[in-house]
């Protein structure tokens, strides 16, 4: 008997989703989001920036001389929060950005994989697939928003936050299954309740692939292309681990 294939780990789909996505055919879907994305990333970089130095400069202009000292303090913290704020702006961003070009990249490399005929693409379907991309993407925001808000609120409390921070970290790591996962999932009819019941079933599967993913996400321009990597990636792991029930004729 030849020898089966290995099952990929979680971290592997994202390698293999980075060399699926330059095929022939599916490279449109890559470089035209990330051509965009990354000219958000450059304007959200000035933006953030220029907003930075000016309420830095207003803040310790308050301070006393006596106070001076503070500004070695004041600066990591600022520019740590600054990094957090720009990090999840350009992700939401990115991604209402880039979701109807990534849902095309999914269902064709969905399509090759699973063998079926791609089907011809009109400019009425695509009509179609803006609003609908836009909208599952809010739902996404609708599920990780409040509890992101609610975990960096109680990172302000002292002692808890020993506990919250690294919650914080494995939140995200989730997050990003959740939200390449999606793709796939939305164009094979699943709702974000089911996907996120599926997704609980292989939580050490999904935690694997969600980690490289997060901290590429943090690298400038980096992250620009882990999101159609992650969208590939995760695309070959749904399709290999999703069994899809067989569609019954009326």
């Amino acid at each position: 008997m030849p020898a089966q294939p290995p099952v990929l780990t979680g971290s592997s789909y994202l390698r293999a989703g980075w060399h699926a996505m330059w095929q022939p055919g599916l490279r449109r879907y890559v470089v035209i989001p990330a051509l965009l994305n990354t000219l958000l990333l450059i304007s959200l970089i000035g933006w953030a920036g220029h907003g930075f130095n000016t309420l830095l400069e207003q803040l310790l202009g308050t301070l006393p001389d006596w106070l001076g000292f503070l500004q070695w303090l004041l600066w990591p913290l600022f520019a740590i929060l600054l990094l957090l704020v720009l990090f999840f702006t350009f992700s939401i961003l990115a991604n209402l950005i880039g979701s109807p070009f990534y849902a095309v990249l999914a269902e064709k490399l969905a399509q090759q994989r699973r063998g079926e005929a791609p089907q011809p693409g009109h400019w009425q379907s695509w009509l179609w697939l803006i609003p609908h991309s836009i909208g599952r993407e809010l739902a996404k925001l609708a599920y990780y928003l409040p509890r992101l808000v609610g975990l960096l609120l109680l990172s302000l409390l002292p002692v808890v936050n020993l506990v919250v921070t690294p919650l914080l970290l494995v939140f995200g790591v989730w997050v990003m299954a959740v939200q390449y996962l999606d793709y796939q999932a939305d164009n094979d009819g699943i709702s974000l309740n089911e996907q996120l019941d599926w997704m609980r079933q292989r939580r050490t599967l999904m935690m694997s692939f969600g980690l490289p993913v997060y901290l590429g996400s943090l690298i400038p321009l980096i992250n620009v292309m882990i999101m159609p990597a992650a969208v590939a990636g995760s695309t070959l792991l749904w399709v290999e681990h999703y069994a899809r029930q067989p569609k019954t004729i009326n």
